[in-house]
């Protein structure tokens, strides 16, 4: 409640001592630390944002902390999520969060919804919290928080990362801006890669997490919409190390949102998918064990091109296997080596698990060449053939 009665709220001896440095600040003081006890707080999403955020919120005094996850921790997390430790790879992550939050801070409330939120459940999960924190990393599920917290009246504490560039704003903050302002239209899908294609820097979302559960804190002290980044985007490069501020406004022209939709639908997932598969039907393909087969035979008639990234390939590699990066092929540029390469051979491309290789052959396709794509691509290499190869 951010106008709860501070005087049903009672801190204990330990708790005085516990927030003894909030509360000697003046900005913050006792009344300050009794609306962060009586405060509710919802993170959707427990990766990278998440985990500092939920770290903070736990050890700042948050009194009820509700987390929305429905996946389990990757050995590939560790290297940010830094909530979640090496015991709980292949357990549920939101377990994890509620055991390090609680032993951080005991006297917290944790609620856990292992769900995957949609439009089914998003109001009745959004309903009950105080602020809403937006740590998820995909379109559908952000317009969909951003929705939800517009049509509740949720302020709407938003981040996103990528490579080595964060952003941080408050949305839907008291008459503010909210991130369809922002975003009207999402992008087409696969423009935009995911942190497991394009990578990200492990220390990047404990900036952007931290400084949004600062936010969050502000929100509930009662701090005004002018002193948080509500109307104010804030864009980070952490290889440059530079901080840039960006005006947001909201757009008079969009139409109110009365109502949830299908978020698939609107940014393009289904219609993305069909695609995928209608290209993946067009285009032969082949089991690792074929290819297996097929190196091991000395056979001289096929050429196998990696259209993984060069750091991608680096890491990893396909005896035998030539780089071509998808971008070249998608530029034209690479169109021309995989000719000269051809030339009466056997076309064969593989990727990480098969999706950006079909891709590639759908273009090389278009422009005369076909080709075979490796099924499961590198990942199913490794899990099937040479468990030597790492997988990442």
């Amino acid at each position: 409640m951010l106008n709860p009665n501070l005087e049903e709220i009672e801190l204990s001896k330990e708790e005085y001592q516990r927030y003894s440095r909030h509360i000697i600040l003046p900005e913050v003081g006792l009344e300050g630390q009794k609306r962060l006890k009586a405060a509710s707080v919802l993170c959707i999403g427990t990766g990278g944002l998440g985990s500092p955020l939920l770290l903070y919120l736990a050890a700042a005094g948050i009194g009820r902390i509700g987390i929305v996850d429905f996946d389990v921790v990757d050995s590939s997390n560790l290297q940010r999520q830094i909530i979640h430790g090496t015991s709980w790879v292949g357990k549920p992550k939101i377990q994890s969060a509620k055991d390090r939050i609680l032993e951080i801070n005991p006297y917290c409330q944790v609620d856990l919804y292992e769900v995957r939120l949609t439009s089914d459940n998003a109001l009745d999960i959004l309903k009950p919290y105080d602020v809403i924190i937006d740590g998820t990393d995909n379109f559908p599920t952000r317009y969909l928080t951003n929705d939800a917290c517009v049509i509740l009246n949720k302020p709407n504490v938003y981040g996103s990362i990528f490579r080595f560039d964060g952003q941080a704003t408050v949305f839907n903050y008291q008459d503010g801006p909210n991130y369809r302002d922002l975003y009207e239209e999402p992008p087409p899908p696969g423009m935009v890669p995911s942190c497991a294609e394009g990578g990200v820097l492990g220390v990047l979302p404990g900036v952007i997490g931290t400084i949004q559960a600062t936010e969050a804190i502000k929100i509930i002290l009662g701090v005004p919409p002018e002193n948080t980044l509500s109307g104010r985007l804030l864009v980070y490069n952490a290889m440059n190390m530079t901080f840039r501020e960006l005006r947001l406004r909201r757009n008079p022209n969009l139409a109110p949102i009365e109502k949830l939709i299908d978020y698939e639908q609107f940014c393009g997932i289904p219609q993305a998918k069909a695609q995928e598969a209608q290209q993946q039907m067009e285009i032969s393909e082949m089991t690792v064990q074929e290819l297996k087969a097929l190196i091991d035979s000395g056979a001289d008639g096929y050429v196998l091109i990696d259209v993984r990234n060069p750091n991608e390939y680096e890491i990893a590699k396909i005896p035998g296997s030539i780089l071509i990066p998808l971008p070249e092929i998608e530029n034209g540029s690479g169109i021309g080596k995989v000719k000269e390469l051809v030339n009466g051979h056997r076309l064969i491309a593989h990727c990480k698990m098969g999706g950006r290789s079909a891709k590639a052959l759908s273009i090389l396709k278009e422009a005369g060449i076909k080709g075979i794509n490796v099924k499961g691509g590198i990942t199913a290499w490794s899990k099937e053939i040479d468990p030597s190869v790492p997988q990442y």
